[in-house]
């Protein structure tokens, strides 16, 4: 039976014998093997686009060089087909047809390059101010502890209800008033500074006079040895070398004797339990400062405005990690003369800048007047070369007026 005449429904492989078995074998592995060789040039294809594309280079039109074929298969025959035959495709573009469709994995990979850049970008755009690690360049500094400060300021939080007191306990004092307190404070203030105390020693013992003029009525000549006797008190809390109680009463133009001293500080740490660990305005000052990343202008504008709120009863209403907090913005806005408050303040004060706004008004207030009438030792203090000059700074108007 000839070749021609053969019918279509029979096999060909029982046609021929052995030798066109063999034949149509060897046919078969050829067809296999170009199919092979297209499969390997189809994916070298786009794993080459991807990488040129990847270094900058142009995605159209470009041809495979050869030698750079060469350089990446080991196969003699197949690399030198790859490098006359093949051409860069655009991986992103993907076409329907056999020879454009890539590796599933090769436009995985790409596509996720992109979203990742496109995700760095917004996150870029959402970070704005961050939150700065403010311990990070104490990690070394055992003095700085910077594994319990977190606690620390969380405790001072918790605790600071314990050194407040009522804003109306004048009330019940028969022979005293506020503006007694004022003369009294602004004079402390002076007395601390010509002894050259530390400065809690100043808020521990304002702290102290407010609590106990809170539980005890007092006429208004023992005033002034209740504030002589509180500071004595705190000196001997905080300071290292502490002035004797003659100091005091030499201070006091001897108003007072050693005797009275003495019996009025019994009467002072009984009447508050011997509970002197408090925390006052100063305990948050320094770490708020440490957050509003200040300088030495900065901090000594920030003490200026507290110690004028020492002097004025009605700052009693606030807590002292507010007046802390305020002092620090109200500082900020009268340096740079407009509104300034970053996420890292806000953040370590748990306040913002819509709650710090009661306060701050009330400070620029005071700042406005202090050169000016009779309680003018924060201001005094305040103008000298040792505290830059701190008093001399324009206050925050545009917080008034606003």
């Amino acid at each position: 039976m000839s070749g021609s005449g053969m019918s279509e429904n029979v096999n060909p492989c029982l046609v021929g014998g052995s030798s066109n078995l063999r034949m149509m074998g060897a046919e078969k592995m050829k067809e296999r093997i170009q199919n092979q060789r297209r499969a390997l040039i189809s994916i070298n294809q786009n794993i080459m686009g991807a990488m040129i594309n990847k270094r900058g280079f142009s995605r159209k039109g470009v041809t495979c060089d050869k030698n750079l074929a060469l350089a990446h298969g080991s196969n003699t025959e197949r690399s030198i087909m790859l490098g006359e035959d093949c051409k860069i495709i655009d991986v992103e573009q993907g076409g329907d047809d056999e020879e454009g469709v890539g590796p599933m994995y090769v436009k995985h990979a790409e596509g996720s390059v992109v979203e990742i850049d496109r995700m760095e970008v917004d996150e870029m755009e959402d970070v704005g101010d961050p939150i700065v690690d403010i311990d990070s360049s104490d990690l070394e500094d055992p003095l700085a502890v910077v594994e319990y400060v977190d606690d620390l300021c969380a405790h001072y939080r918790k605790t600071e209800i314990s050194s407040c007191v009522s804003p109306n306990y004048m009330d019940h004092q028969s022979d005293i008033n506020e503006k007694m307190r004022a003369i009294l404070i602004d004079w402390l203030i002076e007395v601390h500074y010509k002894f050259e105390l530390m400065e809690e020693t100043l808020f521990l013992t304002v702290n102290i006079i407010d609590r106990f003029l809170e539980q005890q009525s007092i006429v208004r000549k023992k005033l002034q040895l209740v504030g002589v006797t509180a500071m004595l008190l705190a000196c001997k809390y905080e300071e290292v070398s502490v002035p004797i109680v003659e100091d005091f009463v030499l201070i006091s133009d001897k108003a007072y004797t050693r005797k009275e001293v003495l019996d009025m500080e019994k009467t002072i740490v009984n009447t508050l339990l011997f509970n002197m660990s408090v925390p006052t305005p100063y305990a948050f000052m320094r770490r708020f400062l440490k957050a509003a990343q200040s300088d030495k202008t900065l901090e000594c504008l920030s003490f200026f405005i507290i110690e004028l709120c020492l002097v004025e009863y009605e700052m009693l209403k606030f807590p002292p990690s507010l007046l802390a907090a305020a002092a620090i913005y109200t500082a900020q806005c009268s340096l740079y003369q407009f509104k300034q408050w970053s996420k890292t303040s806000e953040w370590h004060t748990n306040y913002s800048e819509a709650q710090l706004w009661e306060c701050s008004r009330l400070m620029v207030s005071f700042h406005q007047k202090a050169g000016a009438g009779k309680l003018t030792g924060v201001y005094r203090k305040y103008n000298s070369r040792k505290f830059g000059y701190a008093a001399k700074v324009e206050p925050a108007r545009f917080l008034l007026d606003e």
